[in-house]
């Protein structure tokens, strides 16, 4: 089977995921900075996960250049991959609409390592179908960044009932880890 299918379908759904947190959010009812400061929580939850879903969207991306057929297994983890993505515009609101109560942001912490571990599942499928000498394997052979994620991730997530913003900070700090580019698999393909 080809990559083209689950590249668009991925696409569509981290497209859909995307609009649904932006219809989330609501314009104030008063003309005043005031209500519009009151949004700042659910404002600031949607900046973080638009730039997750797209660190994931472009991740994704560079990910199947180096990939050349798919099969049932890797279909799965990818849906896996998904799922957790998915739900992030539901922790997304949850944690703006609590004003970055503990819980809230603890669920979010767990959704975000969900999709670490997914990815690092898709991978692993990606990597068992081209084999351990692949361009792919080359590409992806030294992941720092997924495994001090997982890490940030499993502090950050009982640290949210200590301080709802150092939890906060930790998944800031996963994100700007992630916002530096990966160029390895582009390197290799050039």
């Amino acid at each position: 089977m080809s990559k083209g299918r689950l590249e668009a379908f991925s696409d569509g759904v981290l497209a859909i995921v995307i609009t649904i947190m932006v219809l989330e959010l609501s314009a104030p009812e008063e003309p005043t900075l005031d209500a519009l400061l009151l949004l700042m929580p659910t404002f600031l939850s949607y900046i973080l996960s638009f730039v997750f879903i797209g660190i994931y969207w472009n991740n994704h991306h560079h990910l199947l250049q180096a990939v050349e057929v798919v099969d049932g297994r890797i279909l799965w983890a990818n849906l896996h991959l998904l799922l957790w993505l998915s739900l992030i515009p539901f922790v997304t609101a949850w944690m703006g609409r609590t004003e970055f109560a503990a819980w809230p942001v603890a669920l979010y912490g767990i959704n975000l390592l969900l999709a670490a571990i997914a990815y690092f599942i898709l991978v692993r499928a990606l990597l068992a179908r081209h084999g351990h000498d692949s361009v792919l394997a080359t590409a992806v052979n030294n992941d720092f960044k997924g495994k001090i994620s997982v890490v940030i991730y499993v502090a950050a997530i009982p640290l949210a009932f200590v301080s709802t913003w150092l939890a906060g900070g930790l998944y800031v700090l996963v994100a700007i880890i992630w916002l530096i580019p990966d160029r390895r698999i582009e390197n290799l393909l050039a």
